[in-house]
This record gives structure tokens, C-alpha cells and sequence, in this order.
């Protein structure tokens, strides 16, 4: 079953349905981390229904977006999405694997990935085959992820994703291997005496070595939750 929703009052509307995932809190804190600025290309990785897309041009119309997908299912509805917030032009979304993506080597100035979490094999996997892609690296890696984030990239671009704190060690190796040097990186705590359940990371192509870590969000705090509110567009009526 398909379910439309608007990102803000008037805003855009994006589609999701039970079987390809429905909308996550990972997708809203990433698409709030990298700055954005008129005339980027922007690049989404296992891009689903196009949400992370439309997340990243409701907070800043002026971009050019691409986003590649697998799953047909998923790209049909993006592209749906795409035709009902009159975009057809400015979003492009594409039936590919990104392991061997046709789009052309240094295009693009930011790369975002909501990837795959888990590798495969680890757990119990979903039965279905949509969940399965989403979660396990079945149909792609960290690894594959990172070597085309550089390849796409343009030098000094960045490249912007969410993960595990599990699996840090492993994506910090991933970037920096593919020419990727971590700059930035912010952990995400439900409460102060948890521990971080998610990790925001930047990274630039061919950046010299240096990272930032940033101040945790915590989810259950005052500060937290008015960073939530902005996030998630709530009380904004312009």
C-alpha cells in the first residue's frame, strides 16, 4: 500500500510503502548534515522512493539531484514522486547498481548513502527481498559504496553518510582506502547515559587528514528535541 506525506506545511511530498521501508530518522538527521548551497550536484546512493532527495531539496531548492537505485519498485514510486512535485527536470532517478554506475567519474560536488547496515550473513535477515537489499549488504558493501562515492566525486567534493557506531572502525578503513578522509563525525544518543545507536560522517575527496568530532545529539534532551523540531520541519509555516 502506498503512503504519500508532506515534508512540511506546502512542502514537498514524498511516497513510501511497508514493503520498501517506511520513512526512518536516519534518512531526516543525514539529510540536515551536510551544507548545502544553490547549484550543488548531488548524488543518492540506494536512493529507495527518494526520500533522502526530497529531504535534501525541501532544505535547499536550488540543486540538481541524482539518485540511483536497484529495486525497480523503488524507482518507480521515486520517479512518481518526482512527476507530482514537479521536479522531472531537476531529479533524476536511475534503475542501477552503483557498483557499475553509468553516470560519468568526478560529477559531482556532495555524495549522500543511507547504505546498507549489516553485512551479509550477520543476524537474521527479512524474508522479503527489498528488506533484505535495504539492510544486508547482499547487492552491495561499505567498500563498494566508498570506491563509487570517490569515483563520482569531483576533488575537495564531499561525501556524506549514516551508519552503525559498530561498525566505525570498518568505515573509517573504507573511506580513507578510496581516497575518502573523514572531516566530520557526530554520534546520535537516545539519552545521555546511552550509548550512540547511530553515526553521522563527512568525508572529503582528497582532504587532508584532520577530523572534527562533533557535539552528540541526544534525542531526549531540550536541545535535542529542538534540533528534531528543525530537522523534521515542524512549526515551519513559511
Amino acid at each position: 500500500m502506498e503512503h504519500w506525506e508532506t515534508l512540511r506545511p506546502g512542502g514537498l511530498r514524498f511516497v513510501w510503502t511497508g514493503e520498501l521501508f517506511p520513512p526512518g530518522l536516519d534518512s531526516f538527521l543525514l539529510s540536515a548534515l551536510p551544507g548545502l548551497k544553490p547549484g550543488l550536484r548531488v548524488c543518492d546512493l540506494g536512493c529507495g522512493t527518494g526520500l533522502l532527495c526530497l529531504l535534501l531539496l525541501q532544505r535547499q531548492r536550488e540543486l540538481r539531484v541524482t539518485g540511483l537505485d536497484i529495486q525497480p519498485e523503488a524507482i518507480r514510486l521515486a520517479n512518481r514522486a518526482a512527476a507530482e512535485n514537479a521536479l522531472t527536470g531537476q531529479l533524476d532517478f536511475r534503475l542501477e547498481d552503483l557498483r557499475q554506475t553509468a553516470l560519468p567519474a568526478g560529477t559531482f560536488d556532495l555524495v549522500v548513502c543511507n547504505p546498507p547496515y549489516f553485512p551479509a550473513g550477520s543476524g537474521l535477515p527479512p524474508r522479503d527481498s527489498a528488506r533484505r537489499t535495504a539492510r544486508m549488504e547482499e547487492t552491495c558493501t561499505l567498500e563498494d559504496v566508498c570506491r563509487t562515492a570517490a569515483r563520482l566525486l569531483r576533488w575537495g567534493g564531499a561525501f556524506a553518510l549514516v551508519h552503525k557506531p559498530e561498525r566505525l572502525t570498518d568505515l573509517l578503513c573504507a573511506l580513507r582506502e578510496n581516497g575518502l578522509e573523514p572531516k566530520r563525525l557526530r554520534t546520535v544518543c537516545r539519552r545521555p547515559d546511552r550509548a550512540p545507536s547511530l553515526v553521522l560522517l563527512e568525508s572529503r575527496r582528497g582532504g587532508r587528514p584532520g577530523l572534527a568530532v562533533e557535539a552528540p545529539l541526544i534525542l531526549e534532551s531540550p536541545e535535542g528535541l529542538a534540533e528534531l523540531d528543525r530537522i523534521y520541519f515542524r512549526g515551519d509555516e513559511s
